[in-house]
């Protein structure tokens, strides 16, 4: 069965028919062209295809289209400002955040979500305290990343990245 579905895609709203049961990721790489996210193990296991999803981080492999119909979608290419990256973005290039830069649009995406729990002050596992604030220590970011897996090892860059980003 088919569905006529409308996505918000780094500012640029895109109509498509598809497949109900057609994957979010597949319907951006496929038939819209946005390549951005990545296809890793396509069972929501790399974090590869993570895009902020209505502003919250999600793994598009496990996500069927037709559920996100009018949705607002920010991959790695939409979160800079025009010729200005994101201040994450610049942190990955500065401290070599990724080796062969296949996992990195999804790593950015989480970190910035990421980011947003934290500020928010959503506790992790490793979280001290359930009634203050979280703190951005090595240990929560390496924790609140662990759902993106980097095949190259880059992870201490990318914790540092991160780090770093925040304070940009």
């Amino acid at each position: 069965m088919d569905a006529q579905i409308t996505l918000r895609i780094d500012g640029d709203e895109r109509s498509l028919t598809v497949d109900t049961r057609t994957t979010l990721l597949d319907a951006m790489r496929e038939r819209l062209g946005v390549n951005s996210p990545k296809k890793g193990c396509d069972h929501g296991q790399c974090g590869a295809c993570t895009v902020l999803l209505d502003g919250r981080r999600a793994l598009t492999c496990l996500a069927l289209a037709v559920a996100y119909d009018g949705a607002e979608i920010t991959t790695a290419h939409g979160l800079a400002d025009d010729e200005i990256l994101h201040p994450i973005q610049q942190a990955f290039i500065d401290y070599d955040g990724f080796q062969c830069g296949y996992c990195t649009p999804g790593q950015i995406c989480s970190a910035v979500g990421m980011l947003d729990e934290l500020r928010a002050g959503h506790p992790s596992h490793v979280t001290a305290s359930l009634t203050s604030l979280p703190q951005l220590t090595d240990e929560e970011i390496r924790e609140r990343m662990s759902g993106n897996l980097c095949r190259c090892g880059a992870y201490a860059n990318i914790v540092a990245a991160i780090r770093e980003g925040v304070v940009a």
